[in-house]
């Protein structure tokens, strides 16, 4: 799997949208981010919950890796590009559509008021 490819299938998702964070795209629905590609196009990252993670590395353990730290723990999971076949990211990515579509959408941000003078 390449980066294209990854990024071709999160798109087909209905809703999802990429932007970028933190210098690198990310896929959204529902306002929140389900997936990532990292900068080096050779990792991208799903975000499940955290006994779906645990399922993914079991069944395919050279593809998904728990990301470091919390984030790994609440269920952001490395993806190994190279080693990844399309109908397992497909499942995976519309595991993490599904968590991120189940979960309110964020707050709005509030903005900035003029002064009004």
């Amino acid at each position: 799997m390449t980066a294209d490819e990854f990024r071709a299938l999160a798109l087909d998702l209905p809703g999802a949208v990429e932007r970028a964070h933190m210098g690198h795209p990310d896929f959204r629905a529902n306002g929140r981010i389900f997936a990532t590609l990292h900068a080096d196009d050779e990792w991208g990252m799903v975000k499940v919950q955290p006994a779906e993670q645990q399922a993914l590395i079991a069944a395919h353990p050279a593809v998904f890796v728990p990301a470091t730290g919390a984030w790994g723990r609440q269920g952001c999971t490395n993806v190994r590009l190279k080693t990844a076949k399309a109908a397992t990211i497909r499942a995976a990515l519309m595991l993490a559509w599904d968590f991120v579509n189940s979960q309110k959408p964020p707050r709005a941000k509030a903005g900035r008021r003029s002064s009004g003078s």
